[in-house]
């Protein structure tokens, strides 16, 4: 497969660009009732993300391309069917080569899922 199926792919589960730490990556999430999320990845071109920390732990599987982690100044090498456990609290940072698909696991709250209202304005 060269991306993800539609059904997983909802408009109601898309992540904002104000979510992502990278540039030019599409993702999108869900959320269990624990309050844990799990989310996944394309990125079409090769990008580096923003150095971060997140309060809970983190599962990651590379399931096409080429991941680099870079968790507390050392580099993992994620290939296609890779795993990586990165515990609450380790600064990271990554890198990944076009065409790369990830899935994440969290332990919290990663994403804040947008909400979507309609406005109505008085008629006359």
């Amino acid at each position: 497969m060269k991306e993800f199926p539609d059904f997983m792919k909802s408009k109601s589960n898309h992540i904002s660009s104000k979510e992502q730490n990278t540039e030019d990556i599409d993702g999108y999430f869900y959320e269990g009732t624990d309050g844990s999320q799990m989310a996944f990845w394309t990125c079409y071109s090769d990008r580096v993300s923003k150095k971060h920390i997140h309060e809970f732990d983190e599962y990651m599987v590379c399931v096409s391309g080429q991941y680099t982690a870079v968790l507390n100044g050392e580099e993992f090498v994620l290939n296609p069917g890779d795993e990586l456990f990165i515990p609450k609290g380790t600064e990271q940072c990554g890198k990944c080569i076009a065409g790369t698909r990830t899935i994440h696991a969290f332990g919290g709250k990663r994403i804040q899922r947008v909400e979507r209202r309609l406005i109505y304005k008085k008629c006359g």
